[in-house]
């Protein structure tokens, strides 16, 4: 137990689309980690909310006209529901468009103002003259200047994923009409990020949380840290102060929703939202794609405000489904309602296992097929099994509990799982605790295997019983260290041990009070098998749904779709001879630490073996790309990214980045023409 109150929050998601089995990855363990925390006695209050501003809402609701508020009222309505279907159980769900949020943006930004923080600043920004306006982030798309990918105005996110400024796109067209963007001056405001460096130099290494999330935003700041524009020329969103035709951006008002919606709960339960954000913890729950924000832009903010950083960030690794990358646009996805809840199976099998499959941090491979092996293995064999063999043995040889106290060495047992756990789930090692809870689950399946009270009881009927008493123990102990990982389950089988009253009233600790009941309940399987017949549905459908994309995107002209516009600008056959262009071999490739784009690859040019850094991690695998031959421009000046230098650059087309190579074997180092 810790004296500290607690604020727990989990990025927001965003009002645009469905929930899925990604965004799940992040909500899931905040909502155990704080259930299992407040069973151990820990002050904590549980926030999350829907981010309702930014452009793709507003191209959303033109395209379906209607309104962005109508937009994010559906989705945020979606959100609430599917989250609550899924046992995730927030003290507050708020909305970033709710007065209380406008409120508290515009205060925390005037104090950024009064106190310098903020600029005004003349830049160049992407104009349609066909659609006669500005183009702020998702309205106008082009070249990332950094790695030459695909990217969308505010982020490169098909290559090397990092955050651009307005009017930093290259090529830039209308994301609407697909007209080449002009570039006309607009003045906008500015944060002044460069200026917080040192001070986040100095926080960052404090930051507690998973080390993921801590490494990454000091490899940011230790590289380079450029002041953000927070502002939009745009309706929808918080207006900026002083200003009429400016909102902020949405990454200055989305986490404040964090401060807002405590206030929100605070307000409507007659608490001090104070209490948790000026002198407890604060925890977020993220995903990895959104580290730079809470870690780097967020706490430089808070800072400057005057208001206390994150004391913890915990970022939750990505989600890729049977080996491929996770796509909505091709189909590779699974819906939380539509592939799940609809489909009739228990919330509780999917929180076991994004819990219990792998390490928070790391990539998780989804596949029905593992889902399955995993239910029907360690929940059905091992937890349900030695559940439902204890309890139904003490009803049919003996009816009543035994009334024989409970031996020493199982609450020794008992008393370790606890201590492992609960160190466990505090350093946010979510797999390892629930591990721990199904060790306990094993020892008790291996303890009466071993004993057979059911041979035993001829002989030794006191033997038997006090097998079968020590067993119920066990259960009762795995019953309530269960029930963060797995709420409805855990009820049920504490009413099968004859409990009337809500397991979740009862603290951990209660796992050593001896077992008190004298009958049980109505014994019951807790677990039911997946069968492969059900399994086989659901890969179907994900099957069918990857086709229908793929037929979808056939029956467009998807060559003119993904075409860029034709540079007008004229080059001669000079500029071209200027590139020195090689046939190269990967000799070895790896991922960039810290990234989720960049893959760093040594490539043998005949002359020598060279560095090259590129975002192609995405779409290619290490192994993919060792003794790959490729085309590399070699005379390329050097550049860094994410701290790595470059030396180089090889050659991709289209967003699927398909790499350029020579048809026929040719040796290293041949000059192409």
């Amino acid at each position: 137990m810790t004296n500290k109150p607690t604020v727990v929050t989990c990025g927001l998601p965003y009002t645009n689309g469905f929930c899925h089995l990604g965004h799940l990855r992040t909500y899931i363990p905040g909502d155990f980690y704080v259930r299992y925390l407040r069973r151990l006695g820990d002050d904590i209050v549980f926030i999350c909310g829907s981010d309702n501003h930014g452009t793709p809402i507003v191209v959303t609701a033109e395209a379906e006209k209607t309104t962005p508020r109508a937009v994010s009222e559906t989705y945020h309505a979606h959100f609430d529901n599917v989250f609550k279907s899924m046992g995730i159980a927030f003290d507050r769900f708020g909305m970033t468009d709710d007065p209380t949020n406008h409120h508290r943006t515009v205060s925390i930004l005037q104090t950024l103002i009064d106190r310098g923080y903020v600029y005004e600043q003349t830049i160049q920004q992407s104009y349609c003259p066909k659609c006669k306006r500005f183009l702020p982030d998702r309205y106008v798309e082009g070249t990332c200047p950094y790695c030459g990918k695909h990217a969308r105005g505010d982020e490169c996110d098909s290559g090397c994923g990092r955050h651009l400024e307005p009017g930093e796109i290259l090529d830039p067209v209308c994301a609407t009409c697909g007209t080449k963007a002009e570039l006309r001056e607009q003045k906008h405001y500015y944060f002044k990020l460069s200026s917080f460096r040192d001070y986040l130099l100095e926080y960052l290494p404090t930051l507690g949380g998973t080390l993921n999330a801590k490494n990454y935003a000091i490899g940011w700041v230790e590289n380079e840290l450029k002041d953000w524009c927070i502002t939009r020329m745009m309706d929808w969103g918080v207006k900026f102060p002083g200003s009429d035709d400016l909102v902020c951006y949405v990454w200055v008002d989305a986490p404040i929703g964090y401060i807002s919606f405590t206030e929100e709960w605070a307000k409507a339960t007659n608490n001090s939202w104070q209490k948790y954000w000026c002198e407890g913890d604060r925890v977020h729950f993220i995903g990895s794609d959104i580290i730079y924000h809470h870690c780097v832009f967020w706490p430089a903010m808070l800072h400057g405000a005057g208001y206390q950083p994150p004391t913890a960030v915990v970022a939750s690794g990505m989600v890729t489904i049977d080996g491929e990358k996770f796509s909505k646009s091709k189909g590779n996805v699974v819906w939380t309602k539509e592939d799940y809840l609809d489909k009739g199976l228990p919330a509780d099998y999917l929180r076991y296992y994004l819990l219990a499959y792998t390490s928070h941090t790391r990539e998780l491979d989804f596949s029905w097929k593992e889902f399955q092996a995993r239910i029907n293995n360690e929940l059905v064999n091992t937890f349900g099994n030695f559940a439902n063999r204890s309890m139904s043995l003490v009803k049919t040889k003996f009816g009543d509990v035994p009334q024989v106290p409970v031996e020493a060495e199982i609450f020794a047992e008992i008393e370790r799982s606890l201590a492992a756990i609960e160190e466990s789930v505090r350093a946010y090692e979510f797999k390892a605790a629930v591990d721990g809870i199904l060790l306990l689950a094993a020892y008790g399946n291996s303890y009466i295997s071993n004993a057979a009270p059911w041979k035993l009881i001829k002989e030794d009927p006191q033997a038997a019983a006090q097998i079968l008493k020590n067993c119920l123990q066990i259960v009762k102990a795995c019953a309530l260290i269960m029930q963060p990982v797995m709420p409805e389950s855990s009820q049920k089988l504490w009413e099968m041990l004859g409990y009337t009253d809500k397991i979740e009233s009862r603290p951990i600790s209660d796992a050593l009070v001896p077992f008190e009941n004298t009958t049980l309940g109505d014994v019951k399987p807790l677990f039911a098998r997946i069968e492969d017949k059900q399994r086989e549905e659901m890969e179907a459908v994900l099957t069918k749904r990857a086709e229908d994309s793929k037929k979808k995107a056939a029956g467009k002209n998807t060559m003119e779709a993904v075409i860029e516009p034709i540079s007008e600008e004229i080059i001669t056959i000079d500029d071209v001879a200027k590139l020195d262009l090689r046939v190269g071999r990967v000799v070895k490739a790896e991922r960039v630490p810290k990234t989720t784009k960049l893959l760093r690859l040594q490539v043998d040019i005949g002359t020598e073996v060279r560095q090259i850094v590129s975002g192609i991690a995405d779409v290619y695998t290490p192994e993919e790309m060792v003794d790959k031959k490729i085309i590399v421009v070699v005379n390329l000046k050097p550049a860094k990214f994410r701290g790595e230098e470059s030396n180089g650059m090889l050659f991709a087309a289209g967003e699927e980045a398909s790499l350029l190579v020579p048809l026929k074997d040719v040796p290293e180092g041949t000059k192409v023409h």
